[in-house]
C-alpha cells in the first residue's frame, strides 16, 4: 500500500506544481482548438468508525475483527479527450481507480465514454459508442434514467460509466408557445460483454426521448422497450419561476419489475410487479448566494419497514447460527439477498434530500461550506454530511467531508456498519 501512496502523492504534487504558462495576447491562443486533452488526479483517504452492534457489521465482518475504526485509501486518474473535424466529433473518457481497504487491494480500469457523433444535416446528429446520457432533472435521484448507472445520492455530481448505444438527435425550432422540439431514438444492444448487466442477453432494444420547450418549461418524455427488459415509460419537467428559483420533477413507470424478498416464514421469494418511481424538487439561490436544493423521492420498488425489519432479524438469526454451529449458510444467503434488494442505495420507499451550500463564505473567495442530509422517511433514520470545499488554488480542489449516521434499532442508517466516516479529497485538474 505504501508504494502506491507515495506514487499517488508524487503524481498529485507534479500536477499541482507544474509551472504555469506565460500569458500573452497572441490571437492564436484564443482560437478554438479542434482537440482537447484533460482530466484529473485524485487522492482520497477515508477513516470510518465501525458499529459492531449493527446488522451490516455482523454480515460484512463475519470472519474479520477490524476493531473500532477502519481506513481505506483511494486514488483515481481520469483522462478525457475530444477531437472535432468538420461535422464529426469524437470523445473518450478513461477512469483508473486504485483502492486499498480491509477487504481488498485492487486496480480497476474502466472506459467511461468512447463515442463519435456526426452532424449529417443542420438539425440531425448521429451518435454511436459508449456514452452517459444523463436523463432526468433530479439532482440526487433520476427515476427516468432507464439507460444509466445509478447515481450516488451522497455524491451525485460524480461522472458515471456510460452504456453502449446508437442514437440520433433531431431538432426543430418553432415560435412560442412550443419553442423547441427534439426527438432522440436510441438502439440499445444487450449481449455478452455489451451492456450485459441490463437484462437478458442476446437482444437489441429500443428506447428514446422526446424533449420540448413548451411555455418556457423543459419537458421530456422517455421510453424503453425490448426483450432484455420490460416496458418503461417516464416524464420529467423543469421550470424557472425566477432567476433564482427552479422547480423540477420526474415520474417513471416500470412494468413487471423483478426483485428478491424475504417471506414471513424465512423463505426467499421472487416478486414481479408494476412499479412507479417519482420525485419533486427545487433549487433556490438567495441574494447572499446560499444555494438550497431539496428533493422528495418515492421508490415504488422499495421495501416497507416491516420487510426491512424481517431482513435484519434474518441477519441476526444467521449470526446466532454461526456462533453456535459454525455454519455461515444463512449469512451468505443474507448477503446475496442484500445485494439484490436490501443493501442497495435507497432500498426503502420514501426519502428526503436537502443540501445547502454557501459560496465565498466569511468573505473568503472560493471557500464553500455545505451540508447534506438524506432522511429515510419510512423509519426516520438519516445521514448528515457537513463539508468544506476550497478551489482557490489554480486547478486544485480540496474537500473535507464528514458523514454521521443516526437512527433507531433496525432502521436503515442505524444498521449500516459505520457510525461515522471522515473523507479528504484532493483533486488536481490538468
Amino acid at each position: 500500500m505504501h508504494r502506491h501512496l507515495w506514487l499517488s502523492i508524487l503524481i498529485f504534487c507534479f500536477c499541482t506544481t507544474a509551472p504555469a504558462e506565460e500569458f500573452s495576447f497572441e490571437a492564436v491562443e484564443f482560437e478554438k482548438k479542434p482537440y482537447h486533452l484533460g482530466g484529473y488526479v485524485e487522492v482520497r483517504p477515508v477513516i470510518s468508525h465501525l458499529d459492531d452492534d449493527s446488522a451490516l457489521y455482523q454480515l460484512l465482518f463475519l470472519e474479520h475483527n477490524e476493531g473500532q475504526t477502519t481506513s481505506e485509501f483511494n486514488t483515481r486518474v481520469q483522462l478525457e479527450g475530444s477531437l472535432e473535424h468538420g461535422a464529426g466529433q469524437a470523445f473518450v473518457r478513461l477512469n483508473t481507480d486504485y483502492t486499498h481497504t480491509w477487504q481488498e487491494e485492487s486496480i480497476r480500469n474502466r472506459l467511461y465514454d468512447a463515442y463519435v457523433s456526426i452532424q449529417v444535416a443542420p438539425s440531425i446528429t448521429l451518435q454511436g459508442g459508449k456514452k452517459a446520457l444523463r436523463w432526468g432533472t433530479g439532482y440526487a435521484w433520476n427515476p427516468v434514467a432507464f439507460l444509466e448507472r445509478p447515481k450516488d445520492p451522497g455524491d451525485p455530481e460524480l461522472n458515471r460509466e456510460g452504456v453502449v448505444l446508437i442514437a440520433a438527435e433531431m431538432i426543430k425550432s418553432f415560435s412560442a408557445p412550443l419553442q423547441t422540439l427534439v426527438l432522440m431514438p436510441v438502439l440499445f444492444p444487450v449481449y455478452d460483454g455489451i451492456n450485459d448487466d441490463y437484462g437478458a442477453n442476446g437482444h437489441l432494444n429500443f428506447g428514446g426521448k422526446v424533449y420540448a420547450l413548451l411555455y418556457n418549461t423543459d419537458i421530456d418524455l422517455f421510453f424503453l422497450t425490448g426483450a432484455s427488459q420490460k416496458q418503461r415509460y417516464g416524464v420529467d419537467f423543469s421550470r424557472n419561476l425566477g432567476s433564482n428559483f427552479e422547480i423540477h420533477g420526474e415520474f417513471a413507470y416500470l412494468a413487471d419489475l423483478h426483485s428478491r424478498i424475504l417471506g414471513p416464514d424465512g423463505d426467499i421469494r421472487t416478486r414481479s410487479e408494476n412499479i412507479r418511481r417519482w420525485l419533486v424538487g427545487l433549487r433556490y439561490i438567495t441574494r447572499s448566494e446560499t444555494t438550497w436544493i431539496a428533493e422528495y423521492y418515492h421508490n415504488g420498488a422499495g421495501v416497507s419497514s416491516t420487510k426491512m425489519d424481517r431482513y435484519y432479524a434474518f441477519i441476526e438469526h444467521g449470526r446466532e447460527t454461526f456462533s453456535t454451529t459454525g455454519s455461515s449458510t444463512l449469512l451468505h444467503q443474507a448477503g446475496s439477498l442484500g445485494q439484490s434488494t436490501y443493501i442497495k442505495q435507497t432500498p426503502m420507499r420514501n426519502y428526503l434530500y436537502v443540501r445547502v451550500s454557501q459560496k465565498d463564505a466569511f468573505d473568503i473567495l472560493y471557500f464553500t461550506p455545505a451540508a447534506t442530509t438524506i432522511v429515510n422517511l419510512d423509519d426516520t433514520s438519516f445521514s448528515f454530511s457537513p463539508e468544506v470545499i476550497y478551489t482557490g488554488i489554480t486547478n486544485l480542489e480540496l474537500r473535507f467531508k464528514a458523514t454521521l449516521l443516526h437512527g433507531e434499532r433496525w432502521s436503515e442508517y442505524r444498521e449500516k456498519y459505520q457510525d461515522w466516516r471522515l473523507e479528504l479529497r484532493l483533486r488536481a485538474h490538468f
